[in-house]
């Protein structure tokens, strides 16, 4: 469920289906994923999944791809 919902909101915040096509895309350095949409995608998991991610707590690296991002949320809510 996390995995679907975390695409949908990614292939909806970066206007592209590149992400569920390909989950290992690298999202900064493709343009796919700025910092304004970052910020999108954590009130979006936050709002839908019910799951508060502070800007802090993450970085480039740790949420550079859909994969990454996917298992970062798993490991959160266990």
């Amino acid at each position: 469920m996390i995995r679907e919902k975390i695409l949908e909101l990614l292939a909806e915040i970066c206007d592209t289906d590149e992400v569920i096509r390909n989950p290992n895309v690298d999202l900064f350095d493709t343009g796919l994923l700025d910092s304004f949409g970052t910020v999108q995608l954590l009130a979006a998991v936050s709002g839908q999944l019910n799951v508060d991610v502070a800007p802090t707590e993450i970085s480039r690296e740790i949420w550079d791809t859909p994969n990454k991002i996917i298992a970062y949320l798993e490991e959160r809510i266990g």
